[in-house]
């Protein structure tokens, strides 16, 4: 387990201090938490200062493109049992400078748990060192951003070939699966995977994948599923001696349950037992204010965000049945994404028979995108005249990054 943390460096602790003061500046300007400032200052101060931060904890690192953030939280939970066990990036800045402010407040932590961005997964984990790595899935996110999706798949497969750390790994992503055999030290997960759009040819060969039930494997060169150790069945979580472990969250849908799945694989690594992690995580009602219901012109309006396609299909099997009001909320800011095409890859018409209102920067090409799946809606200009708009019932608000950030405070939240 981990160490006494080492003494910092003279300079270390004025990189430390140079970053909690920009912060606290750019919170005093309402630029937000200052998290990235800090970490920006702080590490051109000492460009090793992420490394030197980590060194006395055992650290777990999550990546993936739809549930990085609700995951990193369920692990932090499943690990803590003192106040101060854990540090981790619980709000989402996910790239090394927001990952080292986070880790700058965690001088008594036993444990990192920190959410990584894709593309900077292999950078972090040469940093920092980690006993164990959660990788959830990959799939189409931020065309004009990010790379394509078997390209970030290759980076990882790169990053982690000779890694020392515990790799726990959905088997029913193929992207994951090829990217993690790299690793000699592997636990797989069947998780699921409803969104598949993205993995239809292998990563390997580029033959096209056969998926017989929830299998998966490719008539080219073999290369299949593993035998996962870890499962997700109905409400409970199976471990590897087929023992079967309620999950009671107060997280909804099955993307959480198969999240909790994987934490609960990741605190058994550390020696927490199933029961004992997964009774941890009820603790968790919210994440950065997803799914959050909130009282609103009064209604009572459930906060949701769904970044990308697969996000979407998820979100949508969360949502109260017809007639419950929805609002659709789509901006194309910079930490978005600038490209829209992906609202072509989400199926809307999911959403028959609710009423519906739409808002955002973006509002004019979801409308199209609505119109030609033949579902009915209004376009509204704020956030109150949607409200205001919506039939009786618990509306479901469901936004995209920076439009979730627009509704939480247009609302309050």
């Amino acid at each position: 387990m981990s160490g006494n943390s080492e003494p910092l460096s003279p300079r270390a602790k004025l990189a430390v201090s140079a970053g909690r003061a920009a912060a606290a500046v750019s919170r005093a300007a309402g630029r937000g938490s200052g998290s990235v400032i800090g970490g920006r200052v702080a590490l051109k101060l000492d460009p090793d200062l992420l490394a030197r931060l980590a060194g006395h904890l055992d650290v777990v690192l999550v990546s993936a493109t739809n549930g990085k953030t609700t995951t990193t939280r369920l692990i932090a939970e499943a690990l803590r049992s003192e106040p101060d066990d854990v540090v981790s990036n619980a709000l989402g800045a996910n790239m090394p400078a927001g990952i080292t402010s986070a880790l700058a407040g965690g001088s008594r932590a036993r444990y990192g748990v920190i959410e990584v961005d894709e593309k900077y997964l292999s950078t972090v984990a040469r940093d920092v060192t980690p006993k164990a790595i959660a990788l959830l899935n990959l799939s189409r996110d931020q065309l004009d951003r990010a790379a394509e999706t078997r390209m970030l798949a290759e980076r990882w497969r790169e990053g982690l070939a000779g890694t020392k750390a515990l790799i726990v790994a959905n088997a029913d992503d193929p992207l994951v699966v090829w990217a993690a055999s790299s690793s000699a030290n592997v636990v797989w997960v069947a998780a699921g995977q409803e969104w598949k759009d993205d993995a239809w040819s292998c990563p390997s060969c580029g033959g096209v994948l056969q998926r017989p039930g929830d299998e998966w494997a490719c008539g080219e060169c073999g290369f299949r599923r593993p035998t996962p150790s870890w499962a997700l069945s109905g409400d409970h979580v199976l471990d590897p001696h087929g023992s079967a472990w309620p999950i009671r969250l107060q997280l909804p849908g099955r993307a959480n349950r198969a999240n909790a799945t994987t934490s609960a694989a990741v605190a058994a690594a550390f020696g927490v037992p199933p029961q004992t992690a997964l009774e941890r995580m009820f603790a968790v009602t919210a994440v950065a204010g997803r799914y959050d219901v909130v009282s609103y012109q009064g209604r009572e309006v459930r906060l949701l965000l769904a970044k990308n396609p697969a996000g979407w299909l998820e979100t949508f099997s969360l949502i109260d049945p017809p007639p419950a009001p929805v609002i659709l909320s789509v901006n194309a800011r910079g930490a978005d994404g600038t490209d829209t095409s992906w609202l072509w890859d989400v199926d809307y018409g999911r959403l028959a028979g609710h009423p519906i209102c739409v808002i955002g920067d973006r509002r004019l090409d979801l409308a199209v995108r609505l119109e030609v799946a033949g579902v009915d809606f209004q376009v509204c200009q704020t956030a109150e005249e949607a409200v205001r708009r919506c039939p009786p019932g618990r509306i479901e608000a469901i936004a995209n990054y920076t439009a979730f950030q627009d509704l939480r405070r247009a609302v309050g939240n």
